[in-house]
Parts: C-alpha cells; structure tokens; sequence
C-alpha cells in the first residue's frame, strides 16, 4: 500500500514538474518564468524530499532544505531586479 502511494506521489510530481516547465518555457511575460521556475525549484524539493524518503537516508533532507533556502533567496533577487533593478 506505501509502495503504491509513493509512485502515485512520484508521478504527480512528474506531471507537476512538467506542467511548470511548460509554462518556464511558454510564459508570455518575465514574471510567469519568474513564478514558474520558483515552482520548479519547489518540486525539485519535493523530488529530493521523495528520494530521501525512499532510500531512508536523512541527509537528503539536509540537502532539500539548504536548496529551498538558496532558491527562495534567487527568486527574491529576481523579482527585486524586476521590480526596480538592482
């Protein structure tokens, strides 16, 4: 039953990921890019979050966390930039 879910897990997260990669790549302004790769990076999280889940190794979180922290300080940087430049 665990089984079933984590792969039920994966593949939203599959389909989620590409759904934001369509819209990374087709966005019609530099803010939808901007709100789409900070979704992306929010899945990549997940992604790691999963594998640690899967393989039992702890670090893995460690790994998802500073990823987090370092793409939400990108995705601030950029929408500064946007909003009045640097």
């Amino acid at each position: 039953m665990v089984d079933s879910l984590v792969y039920l897990a994966a593949s939203l997260t599959c389909v989620a990921f590409l759904l934001a990669l369509y819209r990374f790549l087709k966005g019609p302004s530099v803010a939808d890019r901007v709100v789409a790769f900070d979704v992306l990076t929010i899945i990549a999280v997940t992604a790691i979050v999963q594998i640690a889940f899967v393989q039992g190794r702890g670090i893995y979180l460690d790994v998802a966390l500073v990823y987090a922290l370092l793409s939400f300080l990108g995705v601030i940087v950029v929408a500064r930039y946007l909003e009045r430049g640097l």
